[in-house]
């Protein structure tokens, strides 16, 4: 079975101290992808990070909510990290084994911190893992603009050696179309 996980699309990843690349536009596709997995029976997953040991995100927090502009439905699932890899002393991996899924459909924030950590480990778990290339985003650090990181995330995933089955990154069209 297939899923959704939408990585850290949380309010305080989206402060102005931070500002994302194509912020809006990512919103919309990661829209797109939700509705059409709800509408065909596949579960949405959300991941927050508990920023507690870094001293932000802190639960209960307005900073540690869901992107209003984001569409949530009571029965998407929510797994809560504190760490970049969303598997990592959560539930995320029982919770996939569990609801049989072993496909993977990936977006969020930030590119080349969590979503490309739990990229990575859901490879070495044995996962089908499929990225919408314009439905993940992060910022521009010191050394390196926002469009380079997720274009260089993008060809990376895309040529990097499977364990299983090699990583599909195509556009959101692409991936709904082909749902």
């Amino acid at each position: 079975m297939k899923a959704l996980l939408i990585v850290d699309m949380q309010i305080g990843c989206f402060k102005p101290y931070t500002i994302r690349h194509n912020t809006l536009q990512t919103i919309e596709r990661i829209n797109l992808l939700s509705v059409k997995f709800r509408s065909l029976g596949y579960p949405v997953i959300y991941i927050q990070h508990d920023g507690t040991k870094e001293d932000y995100l802190f639960p209960g927090t307005n900073d540690f909510n869901i992107l209003p502009e984001l569409i949530q439905e009571s029965s998407d699932l929510v797994v809560i990290k504190d760490a970049n890899d969303a598997f990592y002393n959560t539930e995320l991996e029982s919770l996939l084994s569990k609801e049989g899924i072993n496909e993977l459909y990936v977006c969020g924030c930030a590119t080349d911190f969590c979503v490309d950590s739990t990229v990575k480990a859901a490879l070495v778990r044995d996962l089908k893992i499929y990225i919408a290339s314009d439905a993940h985003t992060t910022a521009t650090r010191p050394h390196i603009d926002a469009v380079t990181i997720i274009q260089y995330y993008n060809w990376l995933w895309e040529n990097m050696t499977p364990t299983k089955d090699k990583i599909t990154v195509e556009t959101t069209a692409q991936l709904i179309s082909s749902l």
